[in-house]
């Protein structure tokens, strides 16, 4: 088999890695699946448990996003590979193996993807994310802000097409995974 084939396979297996699940139950003991919003990703660590759990999560969770397609460059594999291995981290973690297929949103998943796929413009997107985040406490609204101006930054700087189509559909994918949760997130709050 391709070496090739196999990196978005290793970025599924990774994105599946379910890191809030893993930490909710080394700090409280419970499944973050059954707490606050009921979702699998750090702002519900951080309104359930805290932020410092919160910031691990983040951070491993960005890093499952960045590793697959760090290590499809590493491989010498041409763009489309490291945009298959970023979409392959995000399936894992919207759809992990290892929780029965109940993952989170992947906002820091494909933070961490676009920040490898381009890193400047990703750059000036995080600190404004950062920013307005801090000024408000309204992660929607800086993340909204924040990748939406790395998105017009990619396009300006001509980064190649792939790469901005992959960024937009990344980004509506977790509005549309949302909606797909919302659901089974509802029924876990009534209980």
């Amino acid at each position: 088999m391709d070496v090739a084939f196999a990196v978005p396979l290793v970025g599924y297996l990774l994105g599946s890695i379910p890191t809030a699940v893993i930490v909710s139950r080394r700090v409280a003991g419970v499944d973050i699946r059954t707490l606050g919003d009921a979702n699998m990703g750090a702002r519900n660590v951080s309104r359930t448990l805290g932020w410092k759990p919160a910031v691990v999560v983040a951070v491993v969770d960005f890093a499952k996003g960045a590793a697959p397609v760090m290590l499809a460059r590493a491989l010498r594999l041409d763009l489309a590979w490291q945009i298959a291995a970023g979409i392959g981290a995000l399936l894992g973690h919207d759809f992990p193996l290892f929780a029965r297929f109940q993952g989170g949103q992947g906002l820091a998943t494909t933070l961490g993807v676009l920040m490898v796929l381009a890193t400047p413009q990703m750059s000036v997107g995080l600190a404004v994310y950062g920013l307005l985040y801090l000024l408000t406490r309204n992660s929607d609204l800086g993340a909204g802000v924040g990748i939406g101006l790395a998105v017009l930054l990619m396009v300006l700087a001509a980064q190649p097409a792939g790469v901005i189509l992959a960024s937009l559909g990344m980004i509506l994918s977790i509005p549309a995974k949302q909606a797909l949760d919302r659901p089974r997130r509802m029924r876990l709050q009534k209980m």
